[in-house]
């Protein structure tokens, strides 16, 4: 069974759900998530003897939400997951992370090396670290319509997803899973200034099978303290360009595994002028940031963003396969 308690980690508190003794797993959720986004890994995580642990991040669910925007970084985010490992009684770890849980992950791998024994990515491949500041980049590139640079203005989208917690979390998902109606080749995700995030967004009568009402019940309530805790994180973007300087250049060494969608949007942003747009091409550039990438990429046929709960099976065959490679 999975159990829940808290920890003191980083001078904050976070929520974690545990199951399973073995060597500790780490799973990181993304946006707009929470643990719970894994819970169909646990148990055959845990049946195949890993100890697997994931956490509420800070901003998110049931662990604490620091006001100070500044409490956000990427350096935070990793010395949690640092902290979490070490509060655990453990000195070394495998990571995976999805969406926002994937950059920590990789810069978790890129900053201490010593202490992950494997790195997984979901959706979000490893960081490009390019000569300007992303939310300054992508502002200039969309006039402001990129949703990063939405995302950051204080008060705004926390009010349009607060407002009807629930319905933003269904039309959220729905719209950027594989089951989703309509080409994605091309599309970037920009928000109408005047109509807001969720306009554009379709609203399903019924939830696809692998998203239940008890899910999106469990996503609501996560949520039930706001939205400014997550939206937080991408108002670090630019401090995180600046504070990651001394690694700009630098590759994730310890075993690695990335895993996206064929109908996810996210592997091919534009996060910088210098990050390649086109899947082909960024795939190609991967065993240059990962030298030790242990299979070429793992592509979910079919499958949106929400890696590891459209896919559920083949997410967790292949984790259970790549960490054993590690052993």
């Amino acid at each position: 069974m999975v159990e829940h308690r808290m920890v003191d980690v980083n001078g904050v508190r976070l929520h974690i759900a545990e199951q399973g003794d073995g060597p500790l797993v780490v799973l990181l959720h993304g946006f707009p998530e929470s643990w719970h986004s894994w819970h169909r890994q646990f148990g055959p995580l845990a049946d195949a003897g890993f100890r697997v642990v994931a956490p509420d991040q800070r901003g998110y669910g049931r662990s604490d939400h620091p006001d100070d925007v500044d409490a956000y970084t990427i350096l935070h985010l990793v010395g949690d997951v640092v902290g979490l490992i070490h509060a655990l009684g453990e000195e070394k770890a495998y990571v995976v992370g999805h969406d926002w849980g994937a950059p920590v992950a990789w810069h978790t791998a890129l900053l201490r090396p010593d202490m992950v024994l494997g790195v997984a990515g979901l959706s979000v491949p490893p960081p490009f670290r390019g000569t300007e500041p992303p939310l300054a980049a992508m502002e200039k590139r969309f006039e402001g319509r990129f949703y990063w640079n939405y995302f950051n203005r204080p008060g705004v989208a926390d009010a349009e997803f607060a407002k009807d917690t629930r319905t933003a979390l269904r039309k959220f998902f729905y719209s950027a899973s594989g089951d989703a109606p309509g080409t994605r080749e091309g599309m970037q995700p920009l928000v109408d200034p005047e109509r807001g995030w969720l306009a554009a967004m379709p609203d399903p009568e019924v939830l696809p099978d692998w998203f239940t009402e008890e899910d999106l019940d469990a996503l609501t309530e996560s949520f039930s303290k706001g939205f400014t805790g997550a939206l937080n994180w991408y108002r670090n973007l630019d401090r995180n360009w600046e504070l990651t300087a001394p690694w700009h250049g630098a590759v994730v060494t310890p075993p690695a595994l990335y895993i996206y969608g064929d109908r996810d949007l996210v592997p091919a942003f534009p996060g910088t002028p210098e990050l390649i747009e086109r899947l082909p091409e960024l795939i190609e550039r991967l065993p240059d940031l990962m030298p030790n990438l242990w299979r070429k990429p793992l592509k979910l046929a079919g499958c949106g963003h929400w890696t590891q709960q459209e896919r559920p099976d083949e997410v967790s065959a292949a984790l259970i396969a790549f960490l054993r490679s590690c052993a």
